[in-house]
């Protein structure tokens, strides 16, 4: 190098990504790389939680929202973006739809070429293609699309004329007009009309009617005067082949479409449930009821470790994810990892805690055949036999507060039981009092109890769920908890676990949208009875 030569800074790279309509699942698998690699994220607000949670931790996210006037927020979002990858830093610029349709990206784009950043383009899910999919509107091939903010007379006057079908970017106050202008134009007042605002989302809602008659429907509905003035909406225009209006829709049909269902477990605990909360259209809203802390005395946990190792023991049994967890923590702390399991047969009931177990690199030896609690692990035991078992000995980390059952059921078949407090399990914070008053005041349709520790809990951390909203147990244990609490019970699972539940609910909702259908009544969530409602019995 000679003594002239300067450090040349490292080059920025710029990603526009297109995040899609709204639905978080519509992220392409590229679109989640380049955001686990961003250094800075300038997402525009509306579609700022859906990148977010694929960003790194430490990635930079500036606020855009609290800009005055859209002009404003692009100037912004365009200087931060280039201020980032002048500093060489990895940029994400997210925007809604895809990125080739928008205007302001396409600027960006320029600015980055005459600077000579290198970017590169990932596309998205234009909303204009999304949003009608998702409403179960067939496009077809003959299509035009229209932006009725920047659409001048001669563009209504060739809409008008063509037989094309028109996929009109607008707002829902702007509808009406839009179809007046579409008559005048030339087009048939009984031509069909669909309408969708907040597409792509769970508060996706779809009007299908005719060019004459979508004005007094919206009212009839009433949509308008909108909750949200000026909120977006995708209306689609044209004769369709493919079924009669509706026939097609899929999202909104599904059984818990738009329902914010409490969940009172971790997010740890809760993320195979939601997810499948979510495949039925739910919004699932996770809050705590119970917080794990160690033992009050160590001790005994210290001394059955060790024990793991030196061979005291023949068996090993895990109830739950937090005796794994605890277990596992132990292990950490020793320096110990999964071959200390060697020699030792482990069981485990749920198939959560097998789940856990098999992540750690153990696979259960036992697992119960029938029933997933410490009686049903008790009718596939082996009693202890001194020809096959050398070690009479079972070790049994488990909560503070869980029941005898198992203990006394492993004394019986001759077994010797260690049986350790691991963990302790005490009542959890208060949600935030914005959780409290919709629990309190009927803002959830429904609530999931998994066991009657969470009925007793939930109802002390944060108050009674209010009459409408469905409540949903695991078994008759949790069912007579609730009632205990003054709850009446609506659903209960066919078999005690956590998808069964889930499962049982989702029928729930089907049996109440197919109810409203059959009576030519709207189809409604529970939360959006009037309030102080009183809740039928089932027939």
């Amino acid at each position: 190098m000679s003594p002239t030569a300067t450090h040349k800074p490292v080059q920025g790279h710029v990603t526009f990504l297109g995040a899609g309509p709204g639905d978080p699942g519509l992220l392409t698998l590229r679109a989640v790389e380049a955001l686990a690699d961003a250094d800075v994220l300038v997402a525009d607000p509306r579609v700022l939680d859906v990148v977010r949670v694929h960003a790194r931790a430490a990635a930079e996210a500036p606020e855009l929202a609290a800009l005055d006037g859209a002009v404003g927020a692009a100037a912004h979002a365009s200087k931060l973006v280039m201020a980032s990858a002048s500093n060489g830093k990895r940029v994400v610029r997210a925007v809604a739809g895809d990125p080739g349709l928008d205007g302001g990206a396409a600027e960006e784009m320029l600015a980055c070429a005459q600077a000579g950043i290198p970017f590169e383009v990932v596309p998205g899910v234009a909303t204009a293609v999304g949003v009608p999919a998702y409403a179960g509107v067939p496009i077809g091939q003959d299509v035009r699309f229209i932006d009725a903010a920047t659409a001048d007379t001669r563009c209504w006057t060739e809409a008008g004329s063509s037989d094309a079908t028109l996929v009109v970017s607008t707002t829902l106050e702007s509808v009406a007009a839009t179809a007046s202008e579409l008559i005048a134009a030339g087009r048939k007042p009984d031509t069909t009309l669909t309408v969708t605002v907040a597409g792509t989302t769970t508060r996706q809602r779809t009007w299908n009617a005719t060019l004459s008659t979508i004005a007094a429907e919206l009212k009839a509905a009433r949509a308008l005067p909108a909750a949200e003035p000026g909120q977006a909406a995708i209306a689609v225009v044209g004769e369709r082949a493919a079924g009669e209006p509706g026939q097609l829709s899929w999202f909104e049909t599904k059984p818990l479409f738009g329902w914010r269902v409490l969940v009172p477990r971790t997010k740890e605990q809760a993320a195979s449930l939601s997810e499948q909360l979510r495949s039925c259209g739910a919004v699932p809203h996770e809050v705590p009821t119970i917080a794990v802390e160690p033992p009050r005395t160590p001790q005994q946990m210290e001394r059955a470790v060790k024990g793991l190792v030196t061979g005291r023991y023949e068996w090993i049994a895990f109830t739950s994810v937090n005796a794994v967890k605890a277990v596992r923590e132990k292990f950490e702390e020793y320096g110990l990892d999964a071959r200390a399991f060697a020699g030792i047969k482990v069981a485990a009931v749920g198939e959560s805690t097998a789940k856990s177990l098999i992540e750690f690199g153990v696979k259960p030896d036992l697992v119960p055949s029938g029933e997933q609690s410490a009686a049903g692990l008790l009718e596939d035991w082996p009693p202890y036999d001194p020809v096959f078992d050398p070690i009479d000995r079972v070790f049994l980390p488990r909560a503070d507060i869980a029941t005898e059952t198992l203990v006394a059921g492993l004394i019986e078949l001759g077994w010797e039981v260690d049986d350790v407090t691991a963990y302790r399990t005490v009542r959890a914070s208060p949600p935030p009092a914005e959780t409290r008053e919709a629990i309190k005041g009927g803002g959830f349709d429904a609530v999931l109890f998994t066991s009657s520790s969470t009925v007793r809990n939930l109802v002390g951390i944060a108050g009674k769920p209010h009459n409408v909203t469905v409540i949903a147990c695991i078994g008759p244990a949790t069912a007579k908890t609730a009632e205990e609490h003054g709850l009446r019970v609506d659903v209960m699972a066919p078999e005690p676990s956590v998808h069964a539940l889930a499962e049982a609910l989702a029928d729930f909702g089907r049996s109440r949208r197919a109810a409203a259908l059959e009576a030519g009544d709207p189809v409604t969530r529970p939360s959006e009875r009037r309030p102080g409602s009183r809740r039928r019995a089932r027939g």
